[in-house]
């Protein structure tokens, strides 16, 4: 279990957050939404420990972020930034081996090895496994640094905004995957969206903030009505189902 308890933050008199509290169950795939500068990527850095603390507390199954030692906790989770910049070249490979380093601490053994195999495997990452990151588009990249996240072996992966620089085919093969992890490996995955219809499809829990605080937690039925979502992004938006799943319709004009 995630528990967030009364959690602020800012940048000098600027808030971020505003005392958010929630508590998210094992297991699943939880989605934050909301609106440029809601916050949702400070919640994810601050549940990384990406970013400190400055009040409330954060605990992954009653382990403190701010108190348990980094090597335990990178036993427990593993994060994604939004922005994943490498100053040396690395191969794909290379790349998804840094995952298994909390395990083997830079001495990687034959279950490390099959472990960075089966993370290139899941993501589709074969044929590139040797490339240089340099040589790859923004899409192949991007597989590869969830396929790292993945490797790390972890019952919690935090991402922030994974389908960046996704086309439409990779993203959906991405929240595919994501919604295995969950369902099939027991993963437990929280992440940040800007296309709410992806929220609405794959995920079981959506979390909505707007100016730092939140909104509305729930089930995608629950935040998927017109009133909710207009008043979370502030223009009209229509909800109806596709193939049996809810879709958001926006009005252009």
């Amino acid at each position: 279990m995630i528990e967030i308890d009364g959690v602020s933050y800012g940048y000098g008199t600027t808030p971020v957050l505003r005392d958010v509290s929630l508590s998210l169950p094992k297991g699943g795939v939880t989605a934050l939404i909301g609106p440029n500068g809601a916050g949702k990527s400070t919640l994810l850095s601050l549940m990384g420990r990406l970013l400190p603390l400055q009040s409330g507390r954060v605990r992954f199954d009653g382990l403190d972020v701010a108190r348990t030692p980094s090597e335990t906790l990178a036993l427990k989770l593993a994060v994604l930034r939004q922005e994943t910049v490498l100053g040396t070249r690395l191969t794909v490979e290379d790349l998804v081996a840094f995952g298994r380093y909390p395990h083997c601490r830079g001495r990687p053994g034959e279950a490390d090895r099959q472990a960075v195999a089966a993370a290139i495997e899941q993501f589709e990452l074969g044929s590139l496994a040797g490339r240089f990151l340099d040589e790859l588009s923004g899409g192949q990249r991007q597989r590869a640094f969830v396929a790292m996240t993945f490797a790390q072996a972890t019952d919690y992966l935090l991402l922030d905004e994974p389908l960046n620089n996704l086309d439409i085919t990779f993203a959906r093969s991405l929240m595919r995957r994501l919604r295995s992890l969950a369902d099939e490996h027991g993963r437990t995955i929280v992440v940040v969206l800007h296309d709410i219809n992806y929220a609405a499809a794959w995920a079981d829990r959506i979390v909505a903030l707007k100016d730092g605080a939140l909104v509305v937690e729930g089930e995608p039925e629950a935040v998927f009505r017109p009133d909710v979502l207009a008043a979370i992004y502030g223009v009209p938006i229509e909800v109806t189902r596709h193939q049996g799943r809810l879709a958001a319709l926006y009005h252009w004009e």
